[in-house]
């Protein structure tokens, strides 16, 4: 039975380690979804579009510092946190994106108002930031960004020398978990919309920018085909344009939302190397969310089935 409406969002993917994972931790992580989940809910069984429902699901994952996009962003090898963000309208392909913005509270809610009251899609710091203090978005100081567990990622990759998809909590057996949120709905009017924010990588230099506020590559949206939000290793999913390839195939080759979504995780991007997931809907609100990685903190709910959330692939 096809859903009225329905909803899907995304915390990360990668290698989460069945054994770091305490039950605490994990009761958290389940718990974050689950509100995530219903606020989005919210705004869908009253009628509201998928774009808000997007956006304000992608806000609370920001919000959260489980998760690395806003207050819960990584730090940058200078000790900042930069991130990114992107949010596409189905109806006609309008899009906003931010990048490198460093002190917005919810870059999603910048990429919104870039897309809804400016001439463009992508900016990028300082004018980025500019253009959120004109139209009066919040602002919060370092100190609103920072927690304990994030500045000692740092530390260790610091001493390491290298670049975290998002953290080490162990030397002895790192996980990568690729730092990224991000949610796509279809409303009771047909309509789709996607939308992703992160904060990037550990340890990142050069003002580097990943595939999240790429438009084609980790966010899309058409309601001809689909809403996509990726995450993973984004330097993989930038190449092989992941979210437009699985509207693509639906659209030149007539393949269901699942098998589309298959084949570019896991025919396209996992032999080269691009680990991690993205989720998906389609326009008759069927929901994908395939990931090549050992886990991805995934939920989702629909007109017709109530909030479903996992981490691992058995559950």
């Amino acid at each position: 039975m096809k859903s009225t409406f329905a909803l899907a969002v995304h915390g990360g993917a990668g290698t989460i380690s069945r054994d770091q994972m305490t039950p605490e931790k994990e009761q958290a992580y389940h718990a974050a979804l689950r509100q995530v989940l219903e606020a989005g809910h919210d705004v869908l069984r009253q009628g509201g579009a998928a774009l808000d429902a997007v956006e304000a699901a992608v806000r609370l994952l920001e919000d959260s510092p489980l998760f690395n996009a806003g207050r819960g962003a990584v730090f940058t090898h200078d000790g900042r946190h930069e991130m990114d963000a992107a949010i596409m309208d189905g109806r006609d392909r309008s899009a906003g994106a931010v990048a490198g913005v460093r002190n917005l509270q919810n870059p999603i809610s910048v990429a919104r108002m870039v897309m809804d009251k400016s001439d463009h899609v992508l900016l990028a710091w300082p004018g980025a930031e500019e253009f959120a203090r004109e139209h009066n978005l919040p602002t919060q100081p370092d100190e609103y960004f920072f927690t304990q567990h994030r500045h000692d990622q740092l530390q260790e990759a610091l001493e390491s020398g290298g670049i975290h998809l998002d953290h080490s909590e162990s030397k002895k057996a790192p996980p990568k978990k690729m730092g990224t949120v991000g949610a796509v709905a279809r409303d009771q009017h047909g309509n789709l919309a996607a939308a992703t924010s992160t904060g990037g990588m550990t340890n990142k230099r050069y003002s580097r920018i990943g595939d999240s506020p790429i438009i084609g590559a980790g966010t899309f949206a058409d309601n001809r085909t689909c809403a996509i939000s990726c995450t993973g290793s984004g330097e993989y999913f930038m190449r092989a344009v992941a979210a437009y390839d699985v509207a693509c195939l639906m659209e030149y080759r007539g393949l269901s939302l699942a098998e589309a979504c298959r084949i570019v995780v896991h025919d396209k991007l996992e032999p080269v190397g691009g680990e991690g997931g993205l989720i998906a809907v389609d326009g008759a609100g069927n929901l994908a969310l395939p990931f090549n990685s050992s886990g991805m903190y995934r939920g989702t709910i629909t007109s017709d089935s109530p909030i479903f959330t996992a981490i691992y692939e058995d559950k």
